[in-house]
Order: structure tokens, then sequence, then C-alpha cells
């Protein structure tokens, strides 16, 4: 049995996406960064030198399928490492790095919504990272934007849990899944911090930009 812990509206699975995620009711957005297979966490050059083994290869390109399938609309961070139809619309992550500088300069992201490219400019040194591939909040609330009309939202490789915090933040209902231990439980923290932010605001509604960057600001 896997752990189940269940925070606001946020609902998270400590355990493996394959077997969890058909036991989910299918979400308006599967919005989602799954492990390229290419050892990005043995990097010298990144914060966290682990020795696991969740990024030594990537998801089959059916588990990615599965993923895509249960959302109305996916999201799907490096997209481009995994063979996915041609899209009409490509999310792009500037990172604003320094031309000579040796990590990627943009991320991508696959969705099957159509629309023209976009793209997000953030530095990727404007946040605290506790996962070694952590997105920023910002960029998983600007996704869940692009997405309009979701308010049910699943992240079957949730890391470190920044897209239950967007979802939080936005008041999006989420189901999020991690396999390792260590970061479910980072997860688990950081949602709950961020409920227990909007809570100092007690608001029933979603929040204006000024609050949601106050209580971003509080997580880092």
């Amino acid at each position: 049995m896997s752990r189940i812990e269940t925070i606001g509206n946020a609902t998270l699975y400590h355990g493996d996406c394959r077997d969890i995620l058909p036991t989910l009711p299918k979400v308006d957005l599967v919005l989602t960064d799954p492990p390229y297979g290419i050892g990005i966490a043995s990097n010298p050059v990144r914060q966290m030198h682990e020795k696991l083994d969740w990024d030594a290869e990537p998801p089959s390109v059916g588990t990615i399928n599965d993923c895509i399938a249960h959302g109305d609309v996916a999201i799907v961070w490096g997209g481009n490492y995994f063979g996915l139809p041609a899209a009409q619309c490509f999310l792009v992550w500037d990172k604003i790095q320094p031309h000579d500088f040796s990590l990627a300069m943009v991320e991508m992201a696959w969705t099957n919504k159509g629309g023209p490219a976009k793209m997000h400019r953030q530095s990727v040194l404007s946040y605290r990272k506790d996962h070694p591939t952590q997105k920023p909040i910002e960029l998983m609330e600007w996704c869940i934007s692009h997405a309009k009309e979701s308010m049910t939202v699943a992240d079957p490789f949730m890391g470190s849990g920044t897209t239950g915090v967007a979802c939080a933040n936005l008041g999006k209902t989420f189901y999020g899944i991690e396999r390792e231990e260590r970061y479910f439980d980072i997860a688990v923290e950081r949602i709950t911090r961020a409920y227990q932010q909007l809570s100092l605001f007690q608001a029933s509604e979603p929040l204006d930009h000024q609050q949601i960057a106050y209580s971003q600001a509080a997580l880092l």
C-alpha cells in the first residue's frame, strides 16, 4: 500500500505512477517533468550530488503516453526526449543563462494544447532548489494558466512538489505521485507550507498577483 497524504486540495501518493495513476480520476491537466534519462543529478555543476538511480534511464514512451492520456490537456517538460507526436505548440522556459554557460539555456515542454509557442523568462538562479531538476513555482503557475479551464491537475513525477505548490496558490485540485521517499517528504513539507501561508490571508477566492508573489517569497 502506498503512503497517501492529503493537504488542502492536494492528495499526494508515495509510489510508482505506473501503479497509482490508473486508480486516480482523469484530470483537466497533466503537468509533469519526468526524468529524461541523462544522469543530470551527477552533473558536477549541479548544487546536489546524488547516487540515486532516478535519472539513470527515462520512463518508457508507453508510460509517458499513459500519463498524457490521463488529462484532457497535457504539458510534459522535456517532451523532446520521448518521441512524442508533432505538436502545434511548445512552451519554452528561457533560463536567462550566459551564452558561454555549460548547461541548457532553455528547456521545452510538449503540449497537446493548440496555439502558438509561448516563452516564460526567469533566471535559473532566481529560486532555491530542493531537487536537481526543480522548476520555479512561477513557471508551473504559468503552465497552469496556459490551460485556463483546468481545475484539476496531476503530476505523475512530482519530485519536490513544485506543481502542487503552484496548484495551492491558484486554487486548483492536485494529485501528485513520487516514488523517491526523500523528495516525497520534501513535497509534503513544501505543499503544507504553501497552504499554511495561504491561510494567513483566509483566502476563499483565488489569490491576486500580489498575494501570490508574497506567498511564493515565503517558500524561498
